[in-house]
């Protein structure tokens, strides 16, 4: 009986996952708390990320909530931890859990230079299992869904036989989806952005990989930039992944709900997103933020119309100012409004 339950328990689970169709990629300095707010106006199904959070940092912070807090519209979402210390890891799972993620996603694809001097990131492809421990306690340690974002392959590891392993040996420690970025990485002689542009994109090994594991859950990352990318990405994997293309043009998937998901297809325009996120905007003054830390994720939104340039200097010199309040997204809401926009 209890294995019957085990077996109904990942069931669900995998339902659960498989839901995730498409998400947007854990990006530094990008994907903040407020940046989420303004995709959540744009996707309610898409899954969103935070930026990777290190769980050593965690575990030192005396101010944790700034690290972990979220607004409730954020659902789902899903915390990227990094580190290779299993304790610390399995400490910070707990604590994302009890914090209200859906999920946790463990960070194995960074292949900056800082990522790679603690440890962890996309080196860890070359410690199985370290890896596969660190899985094993995180999973051990709360009861939501364990995932692993990684690259193809590092250095000279890079053989499709060492990433079925590596994925094999993941999958045994039991994580539950894997977001594979179709690219390898070279952690010597390339920079994190030419480590997302130089090596080739290869999806075909990608493919290989879940026509060898055809019951694993994986999703596929890199060179995502449409929404058709995504249709065609999802007619062979369980998910897609998009970054940057969503962070810089973020106006671009507004139908991702209705193309991916299904949903009924609702006009979206600029002015009405700014207009929703007035509130956020409020709030956050209130508890002494700055107004600019939301525009400046609102600044993408704003291109591809008339005057788009003129716009975008008024709201970056306005916001920027110590005084700057609503008053400011407003107008330029309005001015958007009153374009057609």
């Amino acid at each position: 009986k209890l294995i019957h339950k085990k077996m109904i328990t990942d069931s669900i689970k995998t339902n659960e996952l498989a839901n995730y169709r498409l998400s947007i990629a854990p990006m530094m300095d990008c994907t903040d708390r407020h940046f989420r707010i303004l995709m959540r106006q744009i996707t309610k199904k898409s899954l969103l990320y935070t930026e990777m959070i290190v769980a050593q940092a965690l575990h030192y912070s005396k101010n944790r909530n700034k690290l972990l807090d979220f607004d409730e519209i954020e659902h789902p979402i899903s915390i990227q931890l990094g580190g290779d210390n299993p304790k610390l890891l399995a400490e910070a799972a707990q604590m994302a859990e009890d914090w209200g993620y859906d999920e946790i996603n463990l960070n194995i694809g960074c292949p900056s230079p800082r990522v790679k001097s603690g440890n962890f990131g996309a080196c860890l492809m070359g410690k199985p299992k370290i890896v596969a421990n660190c899985i094993e306690k995180m999973k051990k340690s709360c009861n939501i869904p364990i995932t692993v974002k990684h690259r193809l392959g590092i250095d000279n590891l890079d053989s499709d036989d060492y990433l079925l392993k590596f994925v094999d040996t993941c999958s045994l420690a039991g994580a539950d989806r894997f977001i594979i970025h179709a690219r390898k990485a070279w952690l010597n002689g390339l920079n994190p952005k030419e480590n997302r542009t130089i090596p080739p994109l290869q999806y075909e090994r990608v493919q290989k990989l879940k026509n060898h594991r055809p019951e694993l859950i994986i999703e596929l990352n890199g060179g995502i930039n449409t929404i058709n990318d995504s249709i065609e990405a999802l007619k062979v994997f369980d998910g897609a992944m998009v970054g940057r293309a969503a962070y810089s043009h973020p106006f671009l998937w507004t139908k991702i709900d209705s193309l991916i998901f299904g949903q009924k297809e609702k006009y979206l325009s600029r002015s009405k997103i700014i207009k929703r996120l007035i509130p956020f905007a409020q709030k956050h003054l209130e508890n002494d933020g700055r107004l600019w830390q939301i525009s400046r994720h609102i600044l993408n939104l704003i291109e591809n119309i008339p005057n788009a340039k003129i716009l975008r200097q008024e709201l970056s010199e306005k916001c920027q100012t110590q005084e700057a309040d609503i008053s400011i997204l407003k107008k330029i809401a309005q001015q958007l409004e009153d374009a057609g926009q």
